[in-house]
């Protein structure tokens, strides 16, 4: 499959210098960044990180106070309807009708695009078999589990052919497998040319399907490349993870090693950041005793040196 980022498109949603504002905390603080068509662009940052205030200004249900939003060469959100026609959007929470059938749900929510009955009708077969919901047509919304119920919301977002998809957390609260069909689903949205959009706290989740991601804190942008560009260039190649009592001492005598960057005691875990290992192989050698694990770096070290460790809520 060839991939976007050897294969540079041209930008469909462009946001210049966006600020949003609550009273006095500031929720987006002038931050820019392109979507390209057909790619899978994510925003990544901790509660409270601006996010969800981004994705709703995208899609015009909430205005800048400064900045500019172009999607689909049209101004948001002075074109807001038009725009909505073109697009596709699932939000964290399903907010499916519990008095319809799976199949009414879709057909219910096409009359929001204005689609005639034949068109929903003609593209209803191939939107439950691409939610693996073929077989659930008739169910009522209760008899359903929460990933048939996501993977129905997000057969419901593709209603109307959208040209761009976001999805707000897309699988929050699934189990792996069901977290995994979902992957796959998008997936192939991607590969027939759909452009995604995705907030998500699930690194593993934005480093699998992103081609590109913006992280951002505090309303403000932090960095933005490709997964693996953030990672090799922010973080040490391999990571050793331990469990000590004495997480403190264990931290500093790792943080003395030739080939350490860096060592941090977080409870009675320790994570050491190495840019050459085997000074610290050599050192384990001759402390069979302790528990480790040896792992490359990824997604997650990222985030949490670029916004820190502290919870947000």
């Amino acid at each position: 499959m060839t991939s976007l980022r050897d294969t540079p498109a041209s930008p469909v949603i462009r946001a210049e210098g966006l600020v949003r504002r609550y009273g006095s905390f500031t929720a987006v603080d002038n931050l820019s960044f392109d979507v390209a068509a057909g790619e899978c662009f994510g925003l990544l940052g901790p509660n409270g990180a601006g996010k969800s205030t981004t994705l709703r200004m995208l899609i015009g249900l909430g205005a800048p106070q400064a900045g500019r939003i172009e999607v689909l060469g049209l101004p948001v959100p002075a074109c807001s309807r038009q725009v909505r026609a073109l697009i596709g959007v699932v939000p964290q929470n399903d907010a499916l009708d519990p008095d319809f059938t799976v199949a009414e749900n879709i057909r219910v929510f096409a009359r929001y695009f204005g689609l005639g009955r034949s068109v929903v009708d003609a593209r209803l077969d191939a939107l439950l078999d691409f939610a693996g919901l073929a077989g659930k047509r008739d169910a009522r919304i209760a008899e359903l589990s929460g990933g048939m119920k996501r993977r129905l919301t997000l057969a419901r977002a593709l209603v109307n052919d959208p040209r761009i998809l976001f999805l707000d957390e897309p699988s929050t609260g699934l189990d792996p497998q069901a977290r995994h069909l979902i992957w796959e689903r998008l997936r192939q949205l991607l590969r027939q040319g759909k452009t995604i959009v995705l907030t998500t706290h699930f690194m593993e989740e934005a480093q699998r399907l992103c081609d590109r991601l913006a992280i951002v804190d505090h309303g403000k942008l932090v960095a933005q490349a490709a997964p693996q560009a953030l990672i090799d260039s922010t973080i040490e190649p391999d990571v050793f993870e331990f469990a000590a009592v004495d997480a403190t001492a264990l931290a500093a005598a790792a943080a003395s090693l030739p080939g350490v960057s860096r060592a941090e005691a977080i409870g009675e875990s320790v994570l050491v950041y190495c840019r050459d290992p085997q000074p610290m192989l050599a050192w384990l050698a001759e402390r069979p005793a302790l528990r480790w694990l040896r792992r490359p770096a990824n997604l997650e070290d990222v985030f949490l040196k670029l916004t820190g460790r502290d919870l947000r809520d």
